[in-house]
């Protein structure tokens, strides 16, 4: 944590003083938990700023789930009223938000954020005053071991990057990657770093890590040393802001290997600012909109009635995230804050849209994931990872073609045949992760 954000914790701190929250237990200003009228809950996010798509897409999860909640009859009758707060895509407005809707909205849950640096900014505050959190998608580790009072819907980096280096190394069958990652950005760094660890491990060998701040515009210098250590894949976490100039950059400068990465690519931005250089690349995400699951047919159609478009990954999270709170909800005595946060604790195998959601015993989803390659400009599913670690081709297609030539532009030589994966038998390959991934004690979180 940087000393501004530490800086904006502390003033928040001294606002929730300042404002005199009401109590632990309490019901916060008359109606928001025990007894009658609304139940308050809040919500913030990214609605503006530099991932303005991962809160919108959130946003409107969220706000469908809501309406669908109320529309059937609310909790014990009563009606969820959602108060909304953008963070601006900064963590110390993040802290800001959350101080603003537990001090004056009174809500007895929050949800909330995408991008774990921003939730790590506000987890404190809202463990502080015992207010449930649930984060729709922040992966990294460190997340809920702010508190008891901290959960997820998503699944952890340790159990992302150990997907993806698997993926990698077995599937694809690529043996020497470079790593470009965000150093301003907890969510990439602890990322990379997952991959890194597992990737060695399998034999893999990491042949350049070069690094970007969030925000830059010109990559050029970090490609070109990718660009001489002729790797096979680089592995790029960060989020799509970037993501899409560093593919132009990097097909500029005759680098023709497909990148990887996590979830925070997921955005239509991704394709429309990146375009065909995007095409061969590959990430993991949280589910796929053309899945034939009944459960996402049903979702994708609601959200593009009401939208206009399809639900990308946050949308859905956002959703999973509300319905759960929902249900938890429900199964209180009062609605309080106390009941809400043991409720969730306990929920086992709920039927979200991006798939069966078990809450651990650390406050962390346990869950399965997708890999999506982009082909054509479009996104397709390559393979499904189970939350016991185990990864299966749905293609049947292994590495693209220029996956193995080398990134130096003034030569066609190709890489070792030795690291060309079987096409043949990618299909049909199921291969076991570690299941701990899946549980951040047994993983240790990069975060600076």
């Amino acid at each position: 944590m940087n000393r501004k954000t530490l800086a904006a914790l502390l003033v928040s701190t001294l606002a929730l003083v300042l404002f005199g929250c009401p109590p632990a237990g309490e019901s916060g200003g008359g109606n928001g938990a025990a007894g009658s009228g609304d139940i308050l809950v809040g919500e913030y996010g990214s609605l503006t700023g530099g991932t303005a798509t991962f809160g919108q897409s959130t946003h409107q999860g969220i706000q469908m789930a809501v309406d669908e909640i109320n529309a059937a009859g609310g909790i014990k009758g009563r009606k969820i009223k959602l108060f909304t707060e953008d963070d601006q895509s900064k963590p110390e407005e993040a802290a800001n938000a959350v101080t603003k809707l537990i001090s004056q909205n009174n809500v007895v849950a929050i949800i909330g954020e995408v991008a774990s640096s921003r939730s790590l900014a506000a987890a404190p505050i809202c463990q502080s005053n015992k207010v449930p959190m649930i984060s729709p998608s922040s992966t990294n580790p460190k997340v809920t071991q702010v508190g008891n009072y901290i959960f997820r819907v998503c699944y952890l980096d340790s159990f992302q990057g150990e997907a993806l280096a698997s993926f990698v190394y077995k599937q694809l069958g690529l043996k020497r990657a470079a790593l470009l990652q965000d150093v301003k950005n907890d969510y990439s760094v602890g990322l990379s770093e997952f991959f890194k660890n597992t990737y060695t491990k399998l034999g893999g060998q990491i042949v350049a890590d070069k690094s970007y701040a969030e925000g830059d515009s010109d990559f050029r210098a970090q490609l070109t040393a990718i660009r001489a250590a002729n790797p096979q894949v680089i592995f790029c976490p960060g989020y799509y802001t970037e993501m899409g100039q560093i593919s132009i950059q990097a097909r500029d400068l005759g680098i023709k290997q497909p990148f990887v990465g996590g979830d925070g690519w997921e955005s239509p931005k991704l394709i429309g600012i990146g375009g065909e250089n995007m095409n061969g690349s590959y990430y993991s995400n949280h589910y796929f909109a053309d899945d034939p699951a009944e459960s996402v047919k049903s979702f994708v159609s609601n959200f593009q009635k009401r939208n206009g478009v399809k639900p990308d990954a946050l949308a859905a999270l956002g959703y999973d995230s509300m319905k759960l709170l929902g249900l938890a909800m429900s199964r209180t005595a009062n609605v309080t804050k106390e009941e809400i946060r043991d409720e969730i604790a306990k929920v086992t195998d709920f039927p979200g849209v991006t798939g069966n959601i078990t809450i651990g015993p650390d406050r962390d989803a346990v869950k399965s994931l997708v890999v999506l390659g982009i082909e054509n400009k479009q996104l397709k599913l390559v393979s499904k990872v189970t939350a016991k670690g185990e990864i299966s081709a749905q293609d049947g297609k292994a590495a693209p073609a220029t996956s193995t030539t080398s990134t130096t532009a003034s030569t066609t030589t190709t890489a070792a045949t030795t690291t060309a994966p079987a096409t043949a038998t990618a299909a049909n390959t199921t291969m076991a992760i570690n299941p701990a991934a899946q549980n951040p004690t047994a993983a240790t979180s990069t975060k600076k």
